[in-house]
């Protein structure tokens, strides 16, 4: 058996999923103040490039172990009916994180499809996650 096209299984597993524009998460981000809006990238990568305000990290190797109220990394901010939506840098992998989160039991959940790469390029503010990350070191 072949190995999948990572790319073609992304897109056609977005037929699955609501898929969000960079001007529907504005909107919702102003009307929502209960929204939880999750930066799955690396850490590196939301230290490097920042992130997008208001946003909680939550790398995509984590998710599922935040989410869950049974594991002893459970994160109350997760709840089965809050609306959440994930972001990455380009959406491959949030399309991959909601249907994780959905197989889970999550009712409210949508990503967004161009990810932080797309939100950058239409000049969206961008939160320095470096002035205030711990995992930067800084002189002593």
């Amino acid at each position: 058996m072949p190995i999948k096209d990572i790319f073609k299984e992304v897109e056609e597993l977005k037929h699955s999923i609501e898929n969000l524009s960079i001007d529907a998460l504005k909107d919702e981000m102003e009307s929502n103040p209960d929204l939880l809006l999750l930066d799955i990238r690396e850490i590196q990568e939301r230290v490097s490039l920042g992130t997008i305000p208001g946003s909680i990290h939550c790398s995509k190797g984590m998710l599922e172990f935040w989410a869950s109220p049974a594991s002893p990394y459970y994160r109350d901010y997760f709840q089965e009916d809050r609306r959440t939506v994930l972001f990455c840098a380009g959406g491959g992998r949030s399309v991959i994180s909601t249907i994780a989160l959905k197989n889970m039991g999550f009712t409210n959940v949508a990503h967004l499809e161009l990810g932080f790469s797309g939100w950058q390029k239409a000049e969206e503010a961008v939160e320095d996650v470096s002035a205030t990350s711990r995992w930067i070191r800084r002189p002593e």
